[in-house]
């Protein structure tokens, strides 16, 4: 696989601010590329200086191993985290003006189907729900049929069915090859969406892989979590924490088979595996919805 985008010693400075700091990566072409961070971590910086919108400090961005030119913006698409649609018009007439803006777009059919819009055509933007409303931006993104498209915190304000119909739609541009790179808050939403992650923090990046790769490089073992009282005494190896008792295991069977053997009733009891969120955490010491 080559690397359809890159960034070179990207930098931006704002005054005094130093929002992003000497970073480089390479994202290869026909993968879901996630982008975490905090609030104010650099990560929108980052992605409006590789769309082209915003022009770094120092260092560049690239396109198929070039730097970004003039017909950059006819081959990707972009979703902003907030958006203006026009209103008094259709949903299938926001559709035609954003198609007359390009020399070239896919067939405005394909679009409907892949964004679920049919059964909205004729509803003006202002009627919209959340959900319809970010299916119809999506289906803007990819109406030039771009060979990148940028979605900024896509699924932010959604309810949870919303958000995961909004993910199968993603699936279906992920399936046609295309390239994605994604900004979100939701740790869920990277694990199931992104082939790869980069976690920003204070302008750098300070992990980036697989993600697998990287909760296998950080964590083993799991967390068992029991309800417990304060005066009973604390099985082998546990932690109290609150009314709760942790254990970390590398071994759940033998963890168990000791907790019964000790007579410790298990209701209640959970089995935490480590997630993205557990990894921010400790790579930052931040919450990710600060």
């Amino acid at each position: 696989m080559s690397s359809i985008l890159s960034i070179e010693n990207l930098s931006k400075n704002y005054g005094k601010v130093l929002a992003v700091d000497n970073i480089s990566l390479k994202i290869e072409e026909g993968i879901c590329f996630g982008l975490l961070g905090p609030n104010g971590a650099g990560k929108t910086t980052t992605i409006e200086m590789m769309e082209g919108i915003l022009k770094p400090t120092t260092g560049r961005a690239l396109f198929r191993g070039k730097p970004i030119g003039p017909h950059f913006h006819q081959r990707v698409g972009i979703q902003f985290q907030s958006t203006a649609l026009q209103d008094f018009i259709t949903v299938e007439e926001t559709l035609k003006l954003f198609s007359a803006l390009y020399s070239t777009h896919r067939d405005s059919e394909e679009v409907i189907e892949i964004c679920s819009l049919g059964d909205i055509l004729k509803r003006d933007n202002r009627k919209l729900s959340g959900g319809q409303r970010q299916r119809l931006l999506l289906a803007l993104a990819i109406v030039n049929d771009p060979e990148v498209v940028f979605l900024d915190e896509p699924t932010t304000g959604l309810d949870p069915q919303a958000r995961r119909n909004f993910w199968s739609l993603i699936e279906k541009i992920k399936k046609e090859g295309k390239t994605v790179l994604l900004t979100t808050h939701y740790m869920e939403e990277a694990e199931i969406l992104c082939d790869e992650v980069a976690i920003m923090d204070q302008g750098h990046i300070v992990a980036r892989d697989v993600p697998k790769k990287l909760l296998a490089e950080n964590f083993d073992g799991v967390i068992v979590k029991l309800p417990w009282k304060k005066n009973n005494q604390l099985p082998d190896g546990a932690v109290q924490v609150d009314d709760y008792i942790e254990i970390h295991s590398m071994d759940i069977d033998a963890t168990l088979h000791h907790l019964i053997h000790h007579s410790i009733h298990l209701d209640g009891l959970t089995i935490h595996a480590p997630n993205l969120e557990d990894l921010f955490l400790k790579l930052t010491g931040s919450s990710l919805r600060a």
